[in-house]
């Protein structure tokens, strides 16, 4: 296969995701797609881009959860990873002829622009001049770090750094020859599974993966695109059987799926922490907790989506349904990771809304902000 997307991450949701769609892309719609991954973060490689190497890329995705009333649980094996490299050496890649789109998942404080720091569009503004240097077209810029207009975003601090170093002409070059879509993902990706499904993926494969992902069946992934220009024709997906829209306006998507989901996420993790949970489906087994939950998501969030009634409460049903599943496994430590920034961009619109509609604070949302600063005031003591 030859090497047609640069992704910067490592970690489980783009394996569980964006790769995962690239397999069903080359195996369904004849992509014929290899994926390079870059570790954005750190000179040497972690233990898990370790492994991933050491198995050539190659790894195995679980999927497991309720559809339709009926279980499922999935093993399939992603072929289309070539490895992990360092973010220092990304300038290599930049040469490959084929390679055409990059895609991304640093978290919500990844895309930012701090002058004179070598931060992930800093590195992506390393790969644009290593590529037009080359003589090559620019790139399909594909990020997935959950925030609004991310790809809007990505561009603005690209072209940021761009005028840091006074290059006037590589940045009419990015302009003209890079696209930027702005995305929303969505798919809870629970990461390693636990121990005793770890022991029957082994049996059943006959080889412990150390590098296997667990993820829930469904996912949905909406791309916007310029005017004029068709994903689709180069990045079949749709084809392939993925469950992804093309729009030139995401917001009523992102807004649904961003508050009544990840907004939920992080206003219960550092209650449920406290409380001794671990995991997301012990917070909704919880029938105290559970009741805290659906008051977040159908008393304080609900009135604040605009969208209408029926479809918000539909697809607000199917949200606790997935956090319901016994199969994800779903760390609350995963979700708390980077709370701060989370809580920005998730929770914070929310309450705006919320307060500007009702002229008080969201009780249960702000109880959930009471335990995030309980963790961080207990960290500085």
């Amino acid at each position: 296969m030859k090497t047609k997307i640069l992704q910067f991450g490592e970690g489980n949701f783009l394996r569980c995701f964006i790769d995962w769609m690239v397999e069903k892309a080359n195996r369904n719609a004849g992509f014929d797609g290899a994926v390079q991954i870059i570790q954005p973060i750190g000179d040497e490689l972690s233990a898990p881009s370790k492994a991933l190497n050491a198995r050539g890329g190659r790894y195995h995705t679980c999927l497991r959860g309720i559809s339709g009333g009926r279980t499922i649980e999935e093993i399939d094996e992603v072929t289309c990873v070539r490895g992990v490299d360092v973010a220092a050496n990304v300038e290599r890649y930049a040469a490959e002829p084929e390679l055409r789109f990059v895609v991304s998942n640093t978290t919500e404080a990844g895309i930012q622009y701090v002058k004179g720091q070598d931060t992930f569009p800093a590195k992506v503004l390393r790969l644009l001049k290593a590529r037009r240097a080359a003589g090559l077209p620019g790139l399909v810029f594909i990020p997935c770090e959950l925030i609004e207009h991310n790809g809007d975003n990505l561009r603005r601090c690209v072209l940021a750094h761009c005028a840091d170093d006074g290059d006037a002409d590589l940045a009419a070059w990015i302009e003209r020859e890079c696209v930027f879509c702005s995305t929303l993902v969505d798919r809870i990706v629970a990461g390693r599974p636990d121990p005793e499904s770890a022991e029957r993926y082994a049996e059943k494969l006959g080889e412990r993966d150390e590098v296997l992902v667990c993820g829930e069946p469904f996912h949905f992934f909406v791309v916007e695109t310029p005017e004029g220009f068709d994903l689709e024709a180069e990045l079949p997906l749709a084809k392939a059987g993925v469950n992804v829209v093309y729009t030139r306006d995401m917001q009523p998507y992102r807004t649904r799926k961003v508050r009544f989901l990840n907004a939920t996420h992080t206003t219960m993790v550092y209650l449920g922490l406290e409380r001794g949970f671990t995991e997301v489906a012990q917070c909704i087994e919880d029938p105290e907790f559970n009741k805290f939950v659906r008051k977040v998501v159908f008393e304080e969030i609900f009135p604040t989506v605009a969208l209408p009634d029926a479809e918000k409460k539909e697809y607000a049903e199917s949200v606790l349904e997935r956090f319901a599943n016994p199969f994800a496994h779903h760390k609350l430590e995963s979700i708390a990771l980077n709370t701060i920034a989370k809580w920005k961009a998730r929770c914070l619109p929310v309450v705006c809304d919320y307060a500007k509609a009702f002229g008080r604070l969201p009780e249960a949302m702000m109880q959930g902000y009471d335990a995030i600063a309980r963790h961080y005031d207990s960290l500085g003591r």
